[in-house]
């Protein structure tokens, strides 16, 4: 099952945590084994949040124990807007069929969050220093690096799972951020360094 990165509304009697660099579903399984470590019994738990029962009256413990499993907790509202638009982001590239990857980002921000895109995009860059529009950019590069790793899809199939309309437009974002075609980076072969992190895409 893949993940999501919006949790509904929390319930009574639980507090909602925003985590940043939860990205994968082995994210998920960490953050929810620290947390019930420090007592707080998960109830809910998406990319970039997580809801806990009951109240956190002390943060400290809880933001060095993900520290150390390599997380952060994120307490400015600001920040939590900015981390839930990268974990939707995430989502949709990551984790969603390729029949859905279509979407047209600004409806597909503004319905999920419910706050204008002009709003979102001016936040996302003020505080991650580059647009949202480069973000997905990147962040579709990653994809296609795991794709083309598998060494079976062709560039046009990986550009059509990504909602790409050419292969050719593919290749061009594709040397825009690596410096190499798909099929240069394909020719590397598996295990290759190109790869990133998901939660080191800037």
């Amino acid at each position: 099952m893949s993940p999501t990165a919006m949790l509904p509304p929390p319930v009574p009697g639980t507090t909602r945590l925003y985590i940043r660099n939860m990205v994968c579903p082995q994210c998920l399984r960490v953050v929810r084994r620290e947390l019930e470590e420090l007592g707080l019994p998960v109830t809910q738990i998406a990319l970039g949040a997580a809801d806990v029962a009951g109240e956190v009256p002390d943060t400290t413990e809880v933001r060095e124990a993900l520290q150390a499993a390599g997380f952060d907790l994120v307490e400015d509202p600001a920040r939590q807007l900015v981390e839930q638009m990268k974990a939707l982001v995430v989502e949709l590239i990551h984790y969603t069929p390729a029949t859905e990857v279509r979407h047209n980002l600004s409806h597909y921000l503004t319905e999920r969050l419910g706050r204008d895109y002009a709003y979102l995009s001016h936040l996302f860059s003020a505080h991650e220093g580059l647009t949202l529009e480069k973000y997905v950019i990147r962040q579709k590069v990653e994809r296609a690096k795991e794709l083309l790793s598998y060494q079976e899809a062709t560039v046009a199939e990986v550009a059509q799972k990504l909602g790409y309309s050419s292969a050719a437009y593919l290749t061009n974002q594709f040397r825009q951020v690596t410096g190499l075609s798909p099929t240069e980076f394909q020719r590397l072969g598996p295990g290759s360094a190109g790869r990133r992190s998901l939660d080191d895409v800037k």
